[in-house]
C-alpha cells in the first residue's frame, strides 16, 4: 500500500471516528434534555425568570430537542456510511453541515413558535 493510500485510509477512519463521536454527543444532549430534565442546556431558558418559565411547555420543547438531536445524528451517520461507500469524503461534510444547518434552523423556528407557549389568558 502506498503512503498516499495509507494516509487517506487513516484520515478517513479518523473522520469517521470523529463523526461517530459527534453523533454520540448529539444523542446524549437530546437524552439529557428530555429525560435528565437538563433544561438549562436549552439556549436562553436558564436566563428566564420563574414567571417566564411558566409560559413555556418545557416538556414538549424537550421532546422537540431530543427528536431534532436524534435526527441530526442519524443524518450524519447515514452521510458517513454513504461517504465511505462512495469513497467520497465530500459527502460526509455536506451531510454534516447540512444536518447542522437544517437542524438548528428547525429548532430555532419551532421552539419560538406558539406551539410551545402556554396560553396566558388574563381573567379580570
Amino acid at each position: 500500500m502506498s503512503l498516499t493510500k495509507n494516509f487517506e485510509l487513516t484520515f478517513s477512519l479518523t473522520i469517521s471516528k470523529t463523526m461517530v463521536g459527534i453523533v454520540l454527543v448529539f444523542i446524549a444532549l437530546g437524552i439529557l434534555i428530555k429525560y435528565g430534565k437538563m433544561y438549562f442546556l436549552i439556549a436562553g431558558y436558564n436566563t428566564l425568570s420563574n414567571e417566564e418559565h411558566l409560559k413555556f411547555k418545557i416538556e414538549e420543547m424537550a421532546t422537540l430537542y431530543r427528536n431534532v438531536m436524534l435526527g441530526m445524528g442519524i443524518v450524519i451517520i447515514i452521510g458517513d456510511f454513504i461517504a465511505d461507500y462512495q469513497q467520497n469524503p465530500a459527502i460526509e461534510k455536506y451531510t454534516f453541515f447540512g444536518a447542522l444547518a437544517i437542524g438548528i434552523l428547525y429548532l430555532v423556528v419551532q421552539s419560538n413558535s406558539k406551539k410551545y407557549k402556554k396560553n396566558q389568558e388574563k381573567h379580570f
